[in-house]
């Protein structure tokens, strides 16, 4: 499954390639995408633990960037 999310107060170019970098370690996680200057990120993973590697993603998001936010 590969969705897309925009992304709320990502503060620098840096951040979103750690928080790239970051994802695409978990497991599950086949590609991820976080784009400054669009303010997104694309995640694709397995469809059916989807949910349960997005709640890793958010917290692996707050760990690089504190203040950025994920919107649904």
């Amino acid at each position: 499954m590969k969705k897309t999310f925009k992304l709320e107060d990502l503060d620098c170019a840096n951040c979103a390639a750690k928080m790239e970098r970051a994802i695409a370690k978990i497991d599950g996680v086949q590609s991820a995408t976080v784009s400054f200057m669009a303010q997104k990120m694309i995640i694709e993973a397995d469809d059916d633990k989807f949910e349960e590697i997005m709640e890793k993603v958010v917290k692996t998001c707050r760990k690089v960037e504190p203040d950025c936010r994920i919107l649904r």
